[in-house]
């Protein structure tokens, strides 16, 4: 059981027109978006902030990083919707789902842009900076607006990481499973 109690249909009228905006048709609301749903103004500014929509990644760059950084945080809620929803979509095999949770990210399954995509969140995740040597790579293969998109992402699921595993939110049970080691 999770430690506040997801929302239930009937939502208020901006929460469910957003729920229905975000989740594909015939899916329940994730049981994320149903807890913050408890605080109209938390749901809001984390809607609000949430980019999903299409950025200055690739949707398999924006997944990497998505998959990356709640997997160093061990949130395999958040990991487990992605990879369900996402990882085929994005040309994901096997091979990197498991090592997006367990491989180096300079791993021989990884393109040399991925491969510096995931050092960054490594770096992020580790010591809350960028290294000079993740820098140069990260700089060679993208710009500004990618760079900056990128550190975003690590930040926004850092705090839905947190709020998944402070919560103790129950698996979705479509979601993927972490890999074994």
């Amino acid at each position: 059981m999770p430690r506040i109690a997801p929302a239930e249909a009937p939502y208020p009228p901006k929460i469910a027109a957003e729920l229905t905006r975000v989740m594909p048709t015939g899916v329940e609301p994730l049981v994320l978006f149903r807890t913050l749903a408890r605080n109209p103004r938390v749901f809001e500014r984390m809607f609000s902030g949430g980019l999903l929509d299409k950025g200055a990644l690739s949707l398999r760059q924006r997944e990497i990083v998505i998959d990356r950084t709640t997997a160093r945080l061990g949130c395999e809620y958040e990991w487990g919707v992605h990879i369900a929803f996402f990882a085929k979509r994005v040309g994901m095999d096997a091979e990197q789902i498991s090592a997006v949770v367990h491989g180096p990210s300079d791993g021989g399954c990884w393109t040399a842009d991925e491969q510096a995509l995931l050092a960054t969140v490594d770096d992020l995740v580790d010591r809350r900076t960028i290294a000079d040597a993740t820098w140069t790579p990260l700089a060679t293969h993208f710009d500004e607006t990618q760079i900056l998109e990128t550190i975003a992402l690590v930040g926004y699921y850092h705090t839905i990481s947190f709020l998944c595993r402070g919560l103790e939110l129950p698996l979705e049970n479509y979601g993927a499973r972490f890999p074994s080691a």
